[in-house]
C-alpha cells in the first residue's frame, strides 16, 4: 500500500504494482479494488496504481447528505485528485461507473489517455424508463437486502438469465459480502440514471472505449455513445466477452489495451 498526499489536508491510500508511466485502475459498481487482480499482471509495462472508490461501501454519509447528483461529482473530483497526486500525465482504466468517472474527470484533467470498458451511461430511451434504483430501494425498505442486489446482479451481469442465479452467486467471490453495499449501489443507481451524456464530450485525450457482445445490451449502446461523443476515440468490440470483461479476459482485453497506447502515448 502507498499513501499519496496531493495536499497537506489530503492522503489517498491506494495500491501500486510496478514501474513507469502511472496507470489508475477504476473499478466499477460492486467491484472492489481487487476487481483488477488478474488485470495487473499484465501491465507491468506501468505503474498500476489500484485505488478504492471514496465511500463505496462504507457509505460516508447520509443521502441527505449527499446526493445521487453529488456522488458522481464527488468520485469524479476523487480522480482528479489522483491525476494531480501522481508524477506526470497518468492513463485513466475505468470499468463500468469507473469508466464514466474517468471520462469525466478527463475533461478538466491532464491525463495521457484514457481507456473505458462499457461506461455507465445510459442511452436516452433506456434511461427515462431506467428504475433499479427505485425497486432496489423498495426492497431494501421491505427488509429485503439480499433481493435488491440480486435485482442489480440480474441486469448487469446475468443479462441472459441464469437457470440457478443462487448457485452461481455460490461461486461468485464478493457475496454474500457485497450486500452491504445495497445503499451505496441505490445512490449510485440513482446517479447513472440521472446523467445525461453531453453530445460532446470535452476530452482532448484519446479514449479507446471497449465493449462486449454478452453484456447487456444497453451498455454496448452507451459504449457506442460516448463514443460518438468523443472527438478522439476508437470503440473495439469483443465477441465474447461480458461486462466483466477486464476481470473475465484480461489477455485479451489488455492485448487491444497495449496496442492502443502504443500508438497514442
Amino acid at each position: 500500500m502507498q499513501t499519496l498526499t496531493p495536499t497537506s489536508e489530503t492522503r489517498i491510500t491506494v495500491e501500486q504494482h510496478g514501474d513507469g508511466q502511472p496507470l489508475i485502475l477504476l473499478h466499477g459498481g460492486m467491484a472492489p479494488r481487487q476487481y483488477w487482480n488478474p488485470v495487473i499482471p499484465h501491465l507491468e509495462d506501468y505503474a498500476a496504481i489500484v485505488p478504492q472508490r471514496p465511500g463505496f461501501g462504507t457509505c460516508l454519509d447520509d443521502p441527505a447528505e449527499t446526493s445521487a447528483g453529488d456522488v458522481l461529482n464527488r468520485e469524479t473530483e476523487y480522480v482528479r485528485t489522483l491525476v494531480d497526486a501522481v508524477d506526470g500525465e497518468p492513463i485513466l482504466f475505468g470499468h463500468s461507473y469507473g469508466a464514466l468517472t474517468a471520462i469525466e474527470a478527463a475533461t478538466d484533467a491532464p491525463v495521457g489517455a484514457v481507456i473505458a470498458y462499457e461506461p455507465a451511461a445510459l442511452p436516452d430511451g433506456y434511461r427515462e424508463e431506467a428504475d433499479l434504483a427505485a425497486r432496489m430501494a423498495s426492497l431494501i425498505d421491505e427488509g429485503n437486502r439480499h433481493e435488491a442486489v440480486k435485482r442489480y446482479i440480474e441486469l448487469v451481469l446475468n443479462p441472459e438469465g441464469t437457470d440457478d442465479l443462487d448457485a452461481w452467486l455460490e461461486e461468485w467471490p464478493v457475496w454474500p459480502d457485497c450486500v452491504e453495499l445495497a445503499e451505496e449501489v441505490v445512490r449510485m443507481n440513482r446517479a447513472v440514471e440521472q446523467y445525461q451524456l453531453p453530445d460532446q464530450l470535452d476530452v482532448d485525450a484519446s479514449v479507446l472505449v471497449l465493449t462486449g457482445t454478452d453484456g447487456p445490451d444497453f451498455l454496448r449502446e452507451s459504449a457506442r455513445a460516448v463514443h460518438e461523443a468523443l472527438p478522439h476515440s476508437r470503440l473495439v468490440e469483443f465477441e465474447g466477452i461480458s461486462h466483466s470483461g477486464p476481470g473475465e479476459a484480461p489477455e485479451v482485453i489488455t492485448a487491444e489495451v497495449d496496442a492502443f497506447l502504443d500508438t497514442t502515448i
